[in-house]
């Protein structure tokens, strides 16, 4: 049977794959898509609590930092205002997600209904985790497009993998601080609070770490040509641009 730490890097490589893959066939649109699809499942995922690496964690880490991924390819190849504009289409998302949701809880189900249950267990206690989720994601995301134009402007358009990790390392600290004090304060008890608060962080710090070499991969694609709504050696710093 795979354990935790296998079925964790399994999912890292398939989220790469997906993400990677929508950017390769569709461009700009592709990582537009990505994002709801992204915070939605995340905002699912992290009503999982695992034990992962020796510590007590919840699922959708991957997953939700690949949201970061996508504002920052989107940062580098395009323009700061497609990145934020990604940034609101995942809000949007979850805003609505949990609405909908909400209202087919109250739904009176049939006799024959066997999901209606489940149903509660799973979107009753998501309107708290969801405004969590929402403040964090908003100042976060916001954070790391500034930063990552901040330390492209710095650098002049060189050394992607420092903007990449620099504003992502911190964008990533601010949301584990504010989601999951948000979301499960008094859940939890604080032994099990800071372990959720350290491991959130620290899986996401290496999904960053990771992620530099799909950032590289985006930026070779750009070069050859193999982005159907770019050109070729799109995305260099312009001082005229800044």
């Amino acid at each position: 049977m795979l354990n935790n730490e296998i079925l964790w890097f399994v999912s890292l490589v398939a989220n790469f794959v997906f993400i990677m893959f929508a950017f390769r066939i569709w461009g700009e649109k592709g990582l537009l898509i990505w994002m709801p699809i992204s915070c939605i499942t995340a905002n699912l995922q992290v009503l999982k609590n695992i034990v992962v690496f020796g510590l007590e964690a919840t699922l959708g880490n991957i997953i939700y930092a690949t949201a970061f991924l996508a504002t920052d390819i989107l940062n580098e190849f395009y323009e700061k205002k497609v990145a934020k504009r990604a940034v609101w289409y995942g809000f949007y998302s979850l805003i609505s997600m949990t609405v909908l949701m909400q209202l087919s809880l109250l739904f009176i189900p049939s006799e024959s209904d066997m999901t209606h249950s489940s149903m509660i267990n799973l979107f009753s206690f998501m309107p708290r985790v969801t405004v969590a989720s929402l403040v964090a994601y908003l100042v976060s995301n916001m954070h790391d497009v500034w930063a990552f134009r901040y330390w492209k402007k710095r650098t002049k358009g060189r050394f992607l993998w420092l903007r990449n990790n620099a504003s992502t390392w911190v964008s990533q600290l601010i949301d584990s601080l504010i989601f999951t004090l948000g979301a499960f304060w008094g859940v939890y008890e604080w032994d099990i609070l800071w372990q959720i608060i350290l491991t959130t962080y620290l899986l996401k710090w290496l999904v960053a770490v990771m992620d530099t070499f799909m950032i590289y991969l985006a930026r070779f694609w750009v070069n050859k040509g193999k982005i159907p709504d770019l050109k070729p050696g799109a995305g260099y710093y312009v001082q005229s641009a800044e």
